[in-house]
């Protein structure tokens, strides 16, 4: 088994705020990320395949097309967007990293070869920060 790592980088806002709470319960539960003017972080997504090269070409997958499936069905939805209002696989979830990083192989598992599995979503929020999602 070989595994494979692309990794793509997004700039992104959210509000970690949950409306069936009072705005007191939220502040202290979610501290400054449930600022009402929302807040960014620069993101880095990291997200690895697993299965067996080809006999061809030696590749597990194109790295190219693994690049485009990415941008085009995660990076153009996310990058400089507003993840509570802007996004349609977020809607009706918190915004955290960790619905963020399931999210995320809910739009790349579809469009991936069946030779060819997902192995994990690897999400920094911050340089110290980051969810690990393996589906």
């Amino acid at each position: 088994m070989v595994y494979l790592t692309r990794v793509e980088h997004f700039n992104a806002a959210h509000r970690l705020f949950n409306p069936g709470w009072t705005r007191e319960r939220n502040e202290a539960v979610f501290g400054k990320c449930a600022n009402e003017n929302w807040h960014g972080h620069n993101y880095e997504l990291f997200v690895t395949i697993k299965g067996a090269p080809d006999a061809d070409t030696g590749f597990l997958f194109d790295v190219k097309k693994l690049s485009g499936i990415i941008r085009d069905h995660v990076i153009e939805k996310l990058d400089h967007r507003n993840l509570n209002m802007d996004v349609d696989f977020m809607q009706g979830r918190m915004c955290s990293t960790e619905n963020l990083a399931i999210g995320i192989w809910q739009q790349l598992q579809p469009h991936l070869p069946a030779d060819v599995h997902l192995h994990c979503i690897k999400l920094y929020e911050t340089p110290r920060i980051y969810v690990e999602y393996f589906g």
